[in-house]
């Protein structure tokens, strides 16, 4: 039988309809290139994480990772609202309302933009409190505290990249973030080595490449918005006041964020608790968290492409197709999920020794002890991203606010509970039952309240 891929012309590029055509090849390909896109994007911190813990040792590796689970909750504030908001542009979409489309690009580009800058000043002026609260050891607070300084300059372009990859894989092209993201990953890995390897600037020369690269992605996916996507630029009228609009925004996009925010603080609060140990639990978690991240990338963006299916079918009212996505999508996530576990169990160890010293053994001995436990676990994580995606597009965000609470909730209080008695091990073990619990409740949720959330089609 001949699949035939549905594609819309407009302007000067190609993007997927969701609407049409056989589920599963079209989620796969339309989520392809956004798994390509953050596997690169990570690529920014390996670069970082690799040469530093290398070249500057577990003190400098310490710090670099410490600052790195600031900077998530920190982004995750805007990527919240700009998840949101691309959920709303697809359900636009998916109705053919380009009027209310472009009305909703400009505020929420107003709306973000804003809390960007508001964000990176109160970054500034409360960096000293911050670097406290994380209980960072005085032997690393210089250079976490010249490495946060430089990071940090480079918040703005993360915002714009972000911004306009979530609405042009709102719109279905999820191929050109991919490239822009490409050229700066690289860009990163050449200006690390030129800056920490030969000009040897140390930590600031590792924040300093990740900045720069920053900008090119950012400033890139702009110009190429502004010139490429005539068709998705608001006009003058588009620009006008409106109160409902930016009501419908906040909506998908403030619980969106709370949702990201609260994720990202968990981890935080768990960074602090980790701190606690000392710099070699610090180093050890710094690498194993980017090989953590870089094993269940595939289904974060997994999720977020299965949350761009399910809004244009959602604005498009087709229900049955949703309901069949669903079921074929868990499938998907699982069964990918478990191969990742397996090999990252089995491999735990050559992988921590990509960013670790082989004479320094307690790193390592911690390193592998978190993968084998928290790693054996990625099924749950991959069915939580799908829950997260689904109830953003289906607009009850709100749902997916009480996962994190459930998930990061119970992650923290059993980590601040076991760490006590039994150590880093408490920490681990931690993170996975939260996962499973809140997948119970997010799939128990759907099934319970199926026929509301997706009402027959007539």
């Amino acid at each position: 039988m001949l699949t035939i891929i549905n594609y819309n012309v407009m302007g000067d590029y190609m993007y997927r309809d969701l609407t049409k055509g056989s589920i599963t090849k079209g989620l796969v390909l339309f989520a392809l290139p956004m798994m390509a896109g953050n596997l690169l994007q990570q690529l920014y911190n390996i670069a970082d994480t690799l040469i530093v813990g290398q070249a500057l040792g577990k003190n400098a590796l310490a710090a670099v990772g410490s600052a790195y689970t600031l900077m998530t909750f920190l982004t995750s504030i805007f990527i919240g609202l700009s998840m949101g908001a691309g959920a709303l542009f697809s359900i636009y979409l998916g109705k053919n309302d380009r009027d209310s489309l472009k009305s909703a690009i400009v505020h929420a580009f107003g709306l973000i933009m804003s809390v960007t800058i508001v964000m990176n000043i109160i970054v500034y002026i409360c960096v000293n409190p911050i670097l406290t609260f994380l209980q960072v050891p005085d032997e690393l607070y210089g250079s976490m505290k010249e490495y946060i300084i430089i990071i940090f300059a480079g918040l703005i372009a993360t915002s714009l990249y972000n911004f306009f990859a979530c609405l042009l894989r709102a719109v279905g092209n999820s191929m050109t973030p991919l490239w822009f993201l490409g050229t700066s990953a690289l860009l990163n890995i050449g200006l690390d080595m030129l800056f920490v390897l030969v000009f040897h600037w140390g930590i600031g020369g590792a924040a300093a490449a990740t900045v720069a690269a920053q900008y090119v992605s950012g400033i890139g996916i702009s110009i190429y918005y502004l010139t490429k996507c005539k068709d998705f630029i608001p006009s003058r009228k588009h620009m006008k006041w409106n109160k409902a609009i930016l009501k419908e925004i906040c909506d998908m996009s403030m619980l969106t964020c709370v949702q990201q925010s609260a994720m990202n603080f968990g981890i935080l609060l768990i960074q602090r608790l980790v701190d606690s140990f000392g710099a070699v639990t610090m180093a050890a978690f710094a690498a194993a968290v980017k090989i953590d991240t870089f094993a269940y990338l595939p289904v974060q963006d997994f999720g977020n492409a299965f949350s761009t299916f399910i809004a244009q079918n959602y604005g498009a009212g087709y229900t049955s197709r949703i309901r069949e996505g669903f079921k074929k999508a868990t499938a998907l996530s699982a069964g990918f999920s478990a191969v990742i576990s397996a090999l990252v169990f089995v491999f735990a160890e050559p992988l921590m020794r990509i960013f670790i010293k082989a004479e320094e053994t307690q790193v390592l001995a911690v390193g592998v002890q978190y993968l084998h436990i928290e790693g054996a676990f990625y099924v749950g994580i991959g069915c939580l991203f799908l829950l997260y995606g689904f109830y953003r597009a289906v607009k009850r965000p709100g749902m997916s606010v009480v996962l994190t609470v459930i998930s990061l909730g119970m992650r923290v209080v059993l980590a601040y509970t076991l760490a006590g008695p039994i150590g880093e091990i408490g920490i681990w073990m931690a993170i996975p039952i939260g996962w499973v619990l809140a997948d119970i409740m997010g799939y128990g949720y759907y099934f319970a309240k199926r026929k509301k959330l997706l009402p027959r089609e007539e």
